[in-house]
């Protein structure tokens, strides 16, 4: 029988630092060094002009993917913060070196980078990249890599991407990564498992319990024995021998929630504050989860109205998650939850709804699905020109075409194709909404860069 995980190592502050000190901060935390650096990062800067819902809009209200990470991360902080009081008045002894505030600091920070991976057009460019690398197009470099390296690109992951920002792109002289704690890695990885799995081997874990940290990978193969290093680090139980693929972290579940709990809220609201969703509409569905508080009286100032029942309701959202998390810890350190704490709170039913009425009015809405065909256009035209470069070296264009990806790394033999492959997903993905429009009208010469001598 599989030992549970325990808290003592699951908040790990190790780093990936082989036999290089780690520098001791009287002024900071380990885990509050972790969220600065994120926040100091190039690729957390890049989210302002990444897609949330809303592209390129000109209304300064409505989020961006910055404006969503900064927000997660609070509702993130408040979360761990919570639940660590009451775990540590159950582990006294075990965790007599840790704080409440270092589970909140955990949170937080993997909050704060839960989307730092995703490629312009939010969800719509991961797609893209996707139904790119699974068109024939993609047959001269696929051809030269294992099936799991297939996958990655077939089935690219933001996540994934993301782990590899967090461990490899951003950078410190001579170490991998710039070395965040091994437990806010882990937080982090919402998916803890490589591409390419065999669905008979995912049928061995088809219980509802077993179903969600199963729908997508969270690493790519060149990333693998980094995430196996850290599962390792913090205990994590493996889910089977011959694959990479291990349970989620306990507060991974915290993660996921401040974000469900964000995107669910603020996109109602971002809806009303556009136009999409009727101010009695959005009105109704919050007052809904706020059935039995005490409310303020409203005025006829309806933005602010929305504001403030939304406050409200990011309020006790986050009340009902902490119980259930704590409810559920034997079976989390288990291993055997594995479905979203939003889906047993009391208002999980009303989070539905709002769900249910921001996807017909919001996401499906004609300039949100307009942004989302251009993602296909444009990532789609960036990849065939950058892929193609790679495997018709002999073309001029080519040649010219490699000279844009910045400190790409040139080598001719068959097995390079998966790194040089890895270094135009980096590229592409890293690129804002703004960057890559621009990038494809160049390239395609539609438009031409402004100067001369």
């Amino acid at each position: 029988m599989t030992s549970p995980m325990n808290w003592s190592k699951l908040l790990s502050r190790s780093r990936l630092l082989g036999d290089v000190e780690n520098i001791l901060d009287s002024g900071r935390t380990s885990f509050e060094k972790d969220f600065d650096k994120i926040i100091f990062s190039s690729s957390f800067r890049r989210l302002k002009d990444k897609t949330q819902v809303f592209s390129l809009v000109d209304n300064d209200y409505i989020r961006s993917r910055l404006n969503h990470s900064l927000e997660a991360s609070c509702v993130g902080r408040t979360l761990g913060t919570l639940v660590g009081q009451e775990i540590i008045k159950r582990h006294q002894q075990e965790l007599k070196d840790f704080e409440a505030r270092d589970f909140g600091d955990i949170v937080a920070a993997a909050c704060l980078a839960h989307d730092i991976g995703n490629p312009p057009f939010g969800h719509a460019g991961e797609d893209a990249i996707q139904e790119w690398f699974k068109s024939p197009k993609a047959s001269s470099v696929l051809s030269y890599l294992s099936f799991k390296e297939q996958e990655d690109f077939k089935t690219f992951e933001g996540n994934a991407q993301g782990f590899r920002i967090l461990t490899k792109l951003e950078k410190r002289p001579k170490l991998c990564g710039v070395q965040f704690t091994c437990a806010t890695l882990a937080t982090f990885t919402k998916y803890p498992r490589e591409a390419g799995i065999s669905n008979s081997i995912f049928n061995q874990y088809n219980s509802v319990q077993y179903n969600k940290s199963t729908k997508k990978h969270g690493f790519f193969q060149d990333e693998k024995n980094l995430f196996s290093q850290i599962a390792s680090e913090v205990g994590l139980i493996r889910r089977e021998n011959n694959s990479a693929w291990w349970c989620r972290h306990p507060l991974t579940f915290l993660v996921e929630a401040a974000d469900d709990i964000c995107y669910h809220i603020v996109d109602l609201e971002d809806g009303f504050w556009m136009g999409y969703i009727a101010y009695e509409d959005a009105r109704m569905l919050l007052n809904d989860i706020l059935v039995g508080e005490k409310l303020d009286d409203i005025g006829c100032d309806k933005k602010e109205n929305i504001k403030y029942l939304r406050a409200k309701a990011i309020h006790k959202l986050i009340a009902e998650v902490k119980q259930v998390f704590l409810e559920y810890e034997t079976e989390l350190l288990d291993g055997k939850f594995d479905i979203p704490l939003t889906s047993e709170i009391p208002s999980g039913n009303k989070l539905k709804d709002i769900i249910d009425l921001t996807r017909k009015n919001v996401y499906e809405a004609c300039e949100v699905i307009e942004v989302k065909v251009a993602g296909f256009e444009v990532l789609g035209g960036l990849l065939e020109e950058f892929i193609t470069s790679i495997s018709n070296q002999k073309l001029s264009k080519s040649y010219l075409i490699k000279k844009l990806i910045p400190n790409f790394q040139e080598e001719d033999k068959p097995e390079s194709f998966y790194k040089k492959t890895l270094q135009i997903t980096d590229y592409i993905a890293g690129m804002t909404d703004s960057y890559a429009v621009s990038l494809f009208k160049k390239i395609k010469g539609i438009s031409l860069p402004r100067g001369g001598r």
